[in-house]
């Protein structure tokens, strides 16, 4: 299973984007989701995740407020809606599922399936 991530692009610092992300087969159904970022020269490091079940949502505490992750069960979509975009906000953005049960939702190494990346570029 692919997982396809789509939305990216060259905005305004202040502006707004919202990734998608959608798996390859639509049969997929994943415990949870999740988008990571990846700055040049930097780590992945988490953004936010959703958990199927309940819906509950997870943030890492720099992006609540500016960031929202939502599902789409009937579409099997995933989205990350970003919001008064920074210049610091530029990276590859990459969606992650995983059907195991459990936590750890923040680290790279909980995921087993991943997207292929999408480029956001924020402008002063």
């Amino acid at each position: 299973v692919q997982l396809q991530a789509s939305g990216g692009g060259s905005v305004q610092a202040g502006d707004s984007l919202r990734l998608s992300c959608a798996p390859s087969e639509r049969t997929f159904s994943s415990y949870i989701m999740a988008w990571f970022r990846q700055a040049p020269g930097k780590e992945r490091e988490f953004v936010a995740a959703i958990r199927r079940r309940d819906s509950n949502t997870y943030y890492a505490d720099s992006m609540k407020g500016r960031f929202t992750i939502s599902r789409d069960n009937a579409q099997n979509t995933v989205y990350l809606q970003m919001s008064s975009l920074k210049t610091e906000d530029t990276a590859v953005y990459f969606c992650a599922g995983d059907n195991k049960v459990g936590g750890g939702f923040y680290s790279v190494s909980r995921y087993d399936y991943w997207g292929q990346g999408t480029q956001v570029t924020v402008s002063s």
